[in-house]
């Protein structure tokens, strides 16, 4: 994958200290509309495309059999903090449905919560699967599992749970997988071009009136009716999530990914910042929000991320993240 085009960069005094590169694209149901660098780069989207994962559980008749609601169905799309409400909320789930922590296999990481991290020091306690940031995602596998009759490894690549994702990643994509590597939550992550990243952004901005149509509006309206679930309290998309009034509906991933299914606008939006960083996909995320109206520049969610202060240790303004000249443009 080529480095891209210049998307964000920063300043600290008068000089320009930093530049992230990338690829970003906005499609409509017909293709890529505006794009920067290349929409043909091949990516992992990572979890990003959670809502892609999510959508055999509906569409299998999984989740209605479970009664999944919305609150469900936005902790399968989530990447959560691992903060108490979200713990709980898969937990409940697993206990509804007769399953347990132990089902998992997405593995135990330390909350980004930072409430949920202290009271695990305090009580010299270790964190559990469900503190796992995908722990909503795998409980939506085991839900699936369950309503297919799988074996217990769901997150193996043969596996009929992954076969049935790897379907519709296909399918809403519009194009084969050149391969898949395994995510930090072990389960498989197939590759695809930002160009077909986006368009599955888009078709999930126009359902139609099929099963797969509402399998997707079920996901978004989920997502930003429970925004807090999706990430959490001081997180990007959760609070670009809030300032848009739910017009945006945005999705980080690992190294730097991340989309927006835009439902009034009809158009997805996918990017990638090649050098993996978090700060620059937010920043790049806000700007084409803001391009497309769904934010305004005085608001104080996108004056967070673009253009994003950058402080010394004694809270000093020493320079700023922003859009680099031409992106958006």
């Amino acid at each position: 994958m080529s480095k891209g085009t210049e998307l964000v960069e920063l300043w600290r005094g008068e000089l320009r200290e930093s530049t992230h590169c990338g690829h970003a694209v906005i499609c409509d149901r017909s293709g890529v509309l505006r794009a920067w660098g290349d929409p043909g780069a091949v990516i992992y989207p990572r979890s990003s495309c959670k809502m892609i994962q999510a959508l055999p559980l509906i569409e299998s008749g999984a989740a209605d059999a479970a009664g999944l609601g919305t609150r469900q169905l936005a902790l399968a799309c989530a990447s959560h903090s691992g903060a108490a409400l979200h713990v709980q909320g898969v937990g409940d789930w697993l206990a509804a449905q007769g399953m347990a922590e132990s089902d998992l296999r997405c593995g135990c990481h330390m909350p980004r919560d930072r409430d949920e991290s202290c009271r695990l020091i305090r009580a010299d306690a270790q964190p559990c699967q469900l503190h796992n940031n995908c722990s909503g995602k795998h409980a939506g596998f085991l839900t699936l599992n369950r309503h297919l009759g799988g074996g217990a490894e769901y997150v193996a690549p043969d596996h009929p749970v992954q076969q049935a994702i790897k379907a519709a990643f296909e399918d809403v994509t519009e194009e084969a997988s050149p391969g898949f590597g395994i995510d930090g939550c072990s389960a498989p992550n197939h590759a695809c071009t930002l160009a077909g990243l986006g368009r599955a952004m888009a078709a999930f901005a126009n359902p139609g009136t099929d099963l797969r149509g509402q399998a997707m509006r079920r996901l978004t309206d989920a997502m930003r009716r429970h925004p807090e679930l999706v990430a959490g309290e001081g997180r990007a998309c959760t609070i670009l999530m809030r300032a848009t009034g739910g017009r945006a509906v945005v999705k980080t991933g690992a190294e730097a990914v991340f989309v927006a299914i835009l439902p009034d606008q009809g158009l997805g939006i996918a990017l990638k910042v090649t050098d993996g960083a978090t700060r620059a996909s937010e920043a790049a995320i806000t700007a084409l929000l803001l391009d497309l109206g769904l934010l305004s520049a005085n608001d104080p969610a996108a004056q967070r991320f673009l253009p994003r202060p950058i402080r010394n240790w004694r809270g000093i303004a020493t320079g700023d993240l922003r859009a680099a000249p031409g992106f958006p443009g």
